[in-house]
This record gives structure tokens, sequence and C-alpha cells, in this order.
């Protein structure tokens, strides 16, 4: 509640009103006199003086104070049995004083109202103690003011005051609000030690020199919002029990706030900082807010750990090459932030959100146990993305601390989405890509995959559980056709369903981007890679509903009997049933039950002369009996195993026989050669 503002008073009778003269007396006259103490004649000054008792309250407003006036106040004050000076309700308001205010150690059992007072001289209220309010609202300090190791009880009231040399408040113990609102410091404000137990409050504050709260300790919020630091902020081993509020203010110094810890929320909203920012070591126990902050130079934040979450959503990044290495237990988000210069990021985070990030220059981003969204992110230069295994190293050479994530199962990197990502300069290294969302990637054709970069796939062999059976061809399988397949009416167990917000995309979606990794990995060089990409590309255009039926029954055809000619196994099945299927046929029907006999036959003249004979040979018959024989079998096994090499087996048959023999040089050849094809497939490099 803010404090109400003094009745006006009587005005000394030796100086006119403010108004009419300003430099006049505004002391308010001493009760049965007409002139402030200031004015007093020696002998009525004296009889005042000598009325007071430790403890009493004093009215003395407007009143100048020389030295030796405000001396022989504190002995008329002073209390033999505890030898300090003893105020009841001190009213000092618009007091001036010529030369050192001495208060150190005195005490206020009532309200020290010093509003609008002058101190010309040295404010010394070392060691003072403040029971009720403390109320220097408007205050002009013009030399040092001293408030170390001071105690506030209540209300500590500095809204708008002016220190225009130092001002020392080291120690000093605020048991009620602090309250700086609006305070020009001109000089080095001193709060190190100092504990805050309720709100402290520092709006609208300006710091011209440096700001030390070096080991201070705030119980209650702090509230820094749209302060002004232009020199040197330094917030080292300071703890924040409850939340630390910067809202819209601005570092023109170096703001340090290493091995700072923050029990609340830190919201560092809309901040710039113009020099390095340092946070080493800091500990956030509480959510931190960075949003809309402009770090001009370096962001230092080494070591540092968020037990919560850290955001820094629409960030400037103008000339940071470092940030990290730090811990972030919860979800680190950089969306929508800028960064102008070549940088390197080491984050062990259990969530790193880089949405519609800009990457003015080259980056390096390396990460531990975390899931990474980098979707419609703008980058023209190399960025890369990888998984680091060991902990990363600080500058003194010991390892970044992870006790935030002790029995996490790895320390993987996963890819959550790449939409909307032109990928020409994109490298992941050792990256888990079993969950990202590729559609609508530009240029995924020029992704770089380095080390062990691992996708989904098929669903195990669980199928078979069901009728009719269904067994999928082990391979590499993206995320979408997952959500894709899942999503359809009855869909066979074990296919992953979409998460909120990925989208639906089908198969005419889905084949460029098959198709596009597909040469990624054919440019790397990784042709079995490669080859299962190609089937999902073939399994997406069979799919499609935008193909003739024509395309899809021979698209068909081809998954069918060769897996689209990448599954060995199923081409030399194939072969096998055919050649099995040859064999019995021609047991059946093909092998003939005896080799024909050529016969002659002619007519002599009975003169003699030229004779003509006619050879023919009788069709070949298949026996009645006895056709499923070991000589039979071998024969047919000679003419099919012929047949598949395109070689005659020379072997009598029975005209059915020469037409299953002409089906298998067709065909057998075919699925033997789609068998070689897909074993190279799968041991080219």
């Amino acid at each position: 509640m803010s404090t109400p503002e003094p009745p006006p008073w009587p005005q000394c009778a030796h100086g006119a009103t403010p108004a009419a003269n300003p430099v006049g007396c505004r002391g308010i006259h001493i009760p049965g006199h007409t002139t402030c103490l200031a004015h007093l004649t020696d002998t009525d000054r004296d009889a005042y003086l000598a009325s007071l008792t430790p403890g009493a309250d004093i009215d003395l407003r407007g009143t100048t104070f020389t030295d030796l006036l405000l001396r022989a106040l504190r002995i008329a004050l002073h209390d033999p049995a505890t030898s300090t000076v003893i105020f009841g309700t001190g009213r000092f308001e618009s007091a001036t004083f010529e030369h050192a205010a001495r208060f150190e150690s005195a005490t206020f059992h009532g309200d020290a109202r010093f509003q609008g007072a002058t101190f010309h001289g040295e404010a010394r209220f070392e060691s003072a103690t403040f029971h009720a309010g403390a109320h220097f609202r408007s205050a002009t300090f013009r030399h040092n003011a001293h408030f170390g190791s001071t105690t506030f009880h209540g209300d500590a009231r500095f809204q708008s005051a002016s220190f225009e040399h130092l001002a020392r408040f080291q120690s000093a113990t605020f048991k009620g609000t602090a309250r700086f609102d609006s305070t020009t410091f001109e000089q080095r404000a001193e709060f190190a030690g100092a504990a805050f137990h309720d709100d402290a409050r520092f709006e609208s504050a300006t710091f011209h020199g440096s700001a030390r709260f070096d080991s201070a300790t705030f119980k209650r919020n702090a509230m820094f919002s749209t302060a002004t630091f232009k020199h040197k902020a330094l917030f080292r081993f300071v703890i924040f029990q409850n939340d630390a509020w910067f809202v819209s203010a601005i570092f023109k110094g170096d703001p340090q706030f290493e091995s700072a810890i923050f029990h609340g929320d830190a919201l560092f909203v809309s901040v710039t900082f113009e020099l390095n920012a340092r946070f080493e070591s800091a500990t956030f126990h509480g959510d931190a807010q960075f949003a809309f902050v402009t770090f001009k130079s370096n962001a230092w934040f080494g070591s540092a750990t968020f037990h919560g979450d850290a955001l820094f959503r629409s960030a400037t990044f103008e000339k940071a090459d470092r940030f990290g290495p730090l811990v972030c237990a919860g979800q680190l988000v950089l969306s929508g932030g800028t960064f102008g210069g070549p940088v390197t990021l080491e984050f062990a985070a259990r969530r790193l959100e880089c949405r519609r990030t800009r990457w003015a220059a080259t980056a390096e981003i390396r990460l531990r146990y975390t899931t990474v969204d980098f979707a419609h992110a703008v980058f023209e230069y190399p960025l890369t993305i990888a998984a680091e295994p060991d902990p990363f190293l600080l500058p003194d050479g010991s390892e970044l601390a992870e006790t935030a994530f002790a029995g996490a199962p790895g320390s993987d990197v996963r890819l959550s989405s790449l939409r909307g990502v032109d990928a020409a300069h994109l490298v992941l290294a050792d990256a888990d890509l079993s969950p990202c969302l590729f559609t609508g990637t530009v240029h995924l054709d020029q992704l770089r995959l380095e080390g062990a970069c691992t996708f989904d796939t098929t669903p195990p062999p669980a199928g078979w559980l069901r009728w009719p059976p269904v067994r999928f061809t082990e391979r590499r399988v993206l995320a979408e056709e997952h959500h894709w397949r899942a999503g359809r009416p009855g869909a066979v167990q074990g296919w992953n369903v979409a998460v909120f917000g990925a989208g639906r995309v089908g198969p005419l979606q889905l084949a460029p981007v098959y198709r596009a990794l597909r040469k990624a990995f054919e440019d790397g060089k990784h042709e079995p890679g490669a080859a299962d990409f190609y089937y999902g590309e073939m399994e997406m255009r069979r799919r499609a509903d935008d193909i003739p039926r024509s395309e899809r029954g021979l698209l068909t055809a081809y998954w069918a009997l060769s897996g689209y000619g990448l599954r060995a196994s199923r081409a030399l099945a194939w072969l096998g049933a055919g050649m099995l299927l040859t064999i019995g046929l021609l047991m059946v029907f093909g092998i003939a039950q005896d080799t024909p006999k050529q016969t002659a036959t002619g007519t002599v003249p009975p003169g003699g002369g030229t004779v003509t004979f006619e050879i023919d040979k009788d069709d070949p018959k298949n026996p009645t009996i006895d056709r499923f024989t070991g000589e039979r079998f071998e024969k047919a096994l000679n003419v099919t195993l012929n047949s598949v090499v395109f070689r005659s087996s020379g072997q009598d048959l029975t005209t059915a026989g020469t037409y299953i023999e002409m089906a298998s040089r067709l065909t057998e050849p075919v699925l033997l050669g789609l068998a070689v094809l897909a074993i190279r497939n799968r041991v080219k490099r």
C-alpha cells in the first residue's frame, strides 16, 4: 500500500513558502513556537531538546540540519543503558542535512520518514534498526549513503530516490518489502550479502555505476523489470528463492550471474544484454524465460543447470560463438531465435525446440539425451546436428555433471521433425531418425547422414497371430508411413500412431520423400540403405491413388514376385515353386513313355528301278501307368534345370511337355535374374 502524502505543515517564520521563495526555510515550527528548530533561539532550542527522552516522537519536517544541530538531537535521544540513539516516530520529510547525517546504530521504533529529504553530506545509517517503515521516497543523497548492516523490519521505501554517489547496502536485512522503484544510482550500488525477506522491487531503477548484489539472498520475488544497468551488474552466488523478474531490463555492462541459484521462475523477457552475459554455473530450479532477449555479445551459460524449462523464444544471439555446455532437465526452447555468427551449441537436454530459427552463419549443435524439433528452421550455411557420445568437457577439463539424467537408458539424440527445412547444407551425425517427420523438407536428396543414423523399421512378425497372417518385410521405414498405416482400417498392430500435431500424409506425399532419401544414400555410397528407401518408394507408388489400375497391377506383381527386385528370398521361393511345378507337370504330361522309333515305308516297282523310302516318327505318348518313377523324375529335373538357363535338354517330350518347357524357359530365368539382382542390391558398395 502506498504511503499517503504528508499534510501541509506550518512554515517557519524565518522563511517564505516554497512557492514564493524556494530557498526559504520550510521547517515546521516547534510546538509553542513560531519557528523551526534551526531558527529557535539557543535558549528555546536547549529547552526543547532537554524535553526529549530516548524513544520520543520527533516531527522536524522541512528542517535544515547542520552538524551541530543533528549532534545535539542525537545527544538528547541517547539512551545510556544501550548506548544507542532511540527514536519513536521520526518525521524528517523534506529536511535538509547540510553536513554528514549520522544515524549509525540508531533505532527507530516508529516510522522513519525521510521523504524528499536532501543529504548534502554523507548519510550514515550503518547498523541502524528500523522497526516500522523506513520512508526515503524521492530523497536525494548528494554524497555517499551508508546503510551497511542496517535492519529494516518494516517496508523500506526508496522509490524515486537519487543516490548521486556511493549507495552502500551490503549485508543489510530487509524483512519487509524493499522498494527501489524508479530509483537512480549515479555511482556504485552495493547490495552484496543483503538479505531480502520480502519482495525486492527495483522496477525502472537506473544503475549508472556497477550494481553489486553478490551473495545476496532474495527469499521472495526479486523484481528488476525495466531496470537499466549501464555498468556491471553483479549477481554472483545470489540465491533467488522465489521468482526473479528482469522483464525488459537493459544490461549495457557485463551482467554476471555466475553460480547464482534460481529456485523459482527466472524471467528475462525482452532483456537486452549489450556486453557479455555471464550465467556460468548458475542453477535454475524453476522455469527460466529469456524470451525476446537480445545478446549483443557472448552468452556464457557454461555448466549452467536448468531443472525446469529454459525458454529462449525469439532470442537474438548477434555475436555469440558458443552457447553451453549446459544441462536442461526439461525443455530447451530456441524457437524463433536468430544466430548472427558462427556458433557452437552444446546441450544435454530432454528436448530441444528450434522451430523457425534463423542461422546466418555456420553452426554446430552437439547434443546428449535430446529430442530435437527443427521444423521450418532457416539456414544458408552448413549446419551440423550431432550426438555427443561422451559427457561435455568444461574449460578446466572436468566433465559436465549430468545428474539430471541419472538412470536414463542412453544419451541418444532423436530428431522429431525436419519439415520445412532446406536440407542442402544440413549434416546429421549419429542421430536417431525413427520419429522424424520429413514431409515438406526441401532438397532432401542433398541431406548428409554421417555415422550411425538410424530409422524406424516395420513391425515384428507378430502379425502371424491374426488371420489371414500378415508379415512385413524388414526394412527402414519413415515415421509418416507408420502413422499412415496405423490410421488405415484394419491396421496391423505394431505400426506407430501419429502424435498430436504430426499431421496426416499419404502415399502420394511419401513417395518423393523416399525417392529423395534413396538418392541421398546413393550419393553417400550406401547402396543397401538406398535399397530400403527404393522399396518404400515403390510401396508408396503402388498404394497411391493417382496411378492407373494396369500400372498398379504391374507393381503388385513386381512386389509379389521379388519385392521390387530387392528380396532374393522371395524370388528364389517363386523360382523353386515354379521348378517344382514344372517337374510335376513334366512327370505327368511331358515325358514320353518310350523313345519313338523311326519307320521306313515304300513301294518297289515290279520292273526294278528307283526305290523311294518315306521315314516317319510316331508322336511321343504318355504312359498309362507308373508316371511318378525315379527315371521320369530325373528326366523332368534335367529338362527343368536346362530351361532355367535357356538350354535344351534334348529330351523327347510330348506335345504338352513342349509347351510346359517353353513356359518354364520364359518365367524361371526371369525369377532367377530377379534373385541375382536382389542379392546384388544388398551386397553392392
